[in-house]
């Protein structure tokens, strides 16, 4: 060995004794894929998807990424809560309330018939104990959840005929989702529960009497002023709803304390970007389908006051039934009966006073 090789393996050598790790031993970058339960077309909710994968690729100097994928590329839309269970892909995003079926704990997660706005219900998962209730329900699934959007209080949705009075609602086709459907059915209504991208051709066939999805910016997306134009509101059953992330607890327990961080920061960025382009698109929106022939229309008095009694017998029975319903609603409840009390006083008061103003 000539003397230049013998320095070279020396320093090696050296190098090695330091402790110091090389090169080859730098981290791995991290894959993971995440499948949507809605169209690419809602550039809103999908796009709270893409907005979390950019910032995670961002925040870890493109070592953590996430491919994208709309309902249907990797399964179903309401197949993502057994994909993420069985591992067959690390996250998902959707809204919980559409698993109901399979528990209906999973509507609190989510949105529940006068439940809480946007505000408290953000509030709830992060300083009260709805993060940590819904966790520990959801551990029996496999899955670790984090808030990733919220599309703020919804409208009531689309009809094809003019509703006067509950009585109206006999015998309606009506697609909406998740625990609401059970409080419409024993109104008398026939609940259909349908993704997103296929309302449309329901409601133009016949084969739905009535349609509700989010409000004016998604619903002017998927054309439904053109099949069916009453346009209710209030949204009663959703005066918010959580999108969340769903995550394989075996793929988020491999990740190290840094992407851990990583995802967390990029579902709170996710759900900030969410909420806020609802609330800035709705209203030019709802101007909008108005110019193009919707029909506004408040829900009958009848109807909402039978519906918020119906909702408080149903929540009462699930209770006595399901455990784990019953002692996440109760904590609900009881955030919600000290939110209402506050925003009494403030929000609701100010809010008021100002849109009786002209602006």
């Amino acid at each position: 060995m000539d003397r230049r090789a013998l320095i070279k393996n020396a320093g090696i050598a050296g190098v090695l004794a330091a402790g110091i790790a090389p090169a080859v031993h730098a981290q791995a970058t991290v894959r993971w894929r995440l499948a949507s339960s809605f169209p690419k077309s809602l550039d809103t909710l999908f796009g709270g998807a893409e907005v979390f994968a950019k910032a995670v690729r961002n925040m870890s100097g493109g070592k953590f990424e996430i491919s994208t994928h709309a309902a249907g590329e990797l399964m179903p839309a309401f197949g993502v809560v057994d994909g993420v269970q069985q591992g067959s892909v690390e996250i998902a995003q959707t809204a919980p309330y559409y698993f109901f079926g399979k528990d209906e704990a999973f509507t609190l997660g989510c949105a529940i018939p006068f439940g809480l706005n946007s505000r408290q219900l953000t509030a709830w998962m992060h300083e009260g104990n709805g993060l940590k209730l819904m966790r520990e329900f959801y551990a029996k699934y496999n899955i670790i959840n984090f808030p990733a959007g919220n599309t703020g209080s919804q409208m009531g949705g689309w009809f094809r005929k003019e509703i006067k009075s509950s009585k109206d609602l006999k015998g309606l086709k009506f697609r909406i989702a998740g625990f609401a459907g059970k409080i419409l059915e024993r109104m008398g209504t026939v609940p259909q529960n349908l993704p997103g991208g296929e309302i449309y051709t329901a409601l133009e066939k016949g084969t739905l009497d009535a349609a509700e999805w989010v409000g004016p910016y998604d619903d002017q997306k998927l054309g439904f002023v053109k099949v069916a134009p009453f346009y209710y509101y209030p949204g009663f059953w959703e005066g918010s709803a959580q999108v969340d992330f769903f995550v394989n607890q075996k793929a988020w327990d491999a990740l190290s304390a840094e992407n851990k961080a990583i995802v967390e920061a990029a579902s709170s960025q996710s759900l900030i970007d969410i909420q806020a382009k609802y609330d800035a698109r709705n209203p030019i929106a709802l101007k909008q389908l108005v110019a193009q022939g919707a029909k506004l229309r408040p829900f009958p008095n009848d109807m909402m006051n039978e519906a918020f009694k119906i909702s408080n017998e149903i929540y009462a029975e699930t209770s006595a039934k399901n455990p784990a319903f019953g002692k996440i609603y109760a904590d609900l409840a009881k955030f919600r009966a000290d939110q209402n009390l506050w925003f009494r006083f403030t929000e609701a008061t100010f809010d008021r006073f100002m849109q009786a103003q002209k602006l």
